[in-house]
């Protein structure tokens, strides 16, 4: 994505990453772009969804252009919580769930820092890159404060209006090498493409 490698350097594997946002649709669009990048550079890919299986395969057969994706190498898991999750881990190269948030709704604070202990500890032995995307405001506080301590990073997808009409930013609350991006960092997003602009300032 333009100008988003100078923010943040490519995603190591073995890391536990959460990308959060509100209700906006660049969340779950970045993290297909996880996928379907993960998925040309031949990486085994796991995608857990907790909407309609058959409308996230369309829209990574729209958004893979000429790399169409195969079924033989990414697995989409439909489901509704977290039960079978802990088992994916260790399935190695990228695993990515969307919506992370929603199937731990039934779920308290402690089981959630379990699974995640778990999934960082497989993740780590089997190398497996695991994305989780999560809705801002679907945590309770408590749970939310484990969710980003266990973390190896955070993207955060924010949006807002403005005189000019909606405004978006990301946040990079924590990464993993250490460097805290905790500034306002300016994107576009028009459904099919995202790309950073560092030049414009977001206050």
């Amino acid at each position: 994505m333009p100008g988003l490698d100078t923010i943040i350097p490519e995603f190591e594997e073995g890391r536990l990453i959460v990308v959060e946002s509100g209700a906006d649709p660049a969340k779950s669009y970045f993290v297909r772009r996880i996928a379907l990048t993960a998925h040309r550079e031949g990486w085994p890919v796991t995608f857990v969804t907790s909407r309609d299986r058959r409308e996230l395969e369309m829209q990574l057969a729209a958004e893979a252009g000429e790399h169409p994706w195969n079924e033989a190498e990414m697995t989409i898991v439909e489901q509704d919580s977290v039960r079978e999750l802990e088992g994916l881990g260790g399935l190695g190269g990228l695993l990515a769930v969307d919506s992370f948030s929603f199937l731990t709704l039934d779920t308290g604070g402690p089981a959630v820092a379990h699974l995640l202990r778990n999934l960082r500890s497989v993740g780590r032995d089997q190398r497996t890159t695991i994305v989780l995307a999560t809705d801002r405001g679907m945590f309770d506080p408590r749970t939310a404060a484990i969710v980003s301590h266990l973390a190896d990073g955070v993207l955060e997808f924010h949006a807002k209006e403005g005189p000019e009409g909606l405004l978006r930013f990301m946040r990079v609350p924590k990464w993993f090498d250490g460097r805290i991006m905790d500034r306002n960092i300016h994107y576009e997003f028009d459904g099919k493409r995202i790309a950073v602009d560092l030049r414009r300032r977001v206050l």
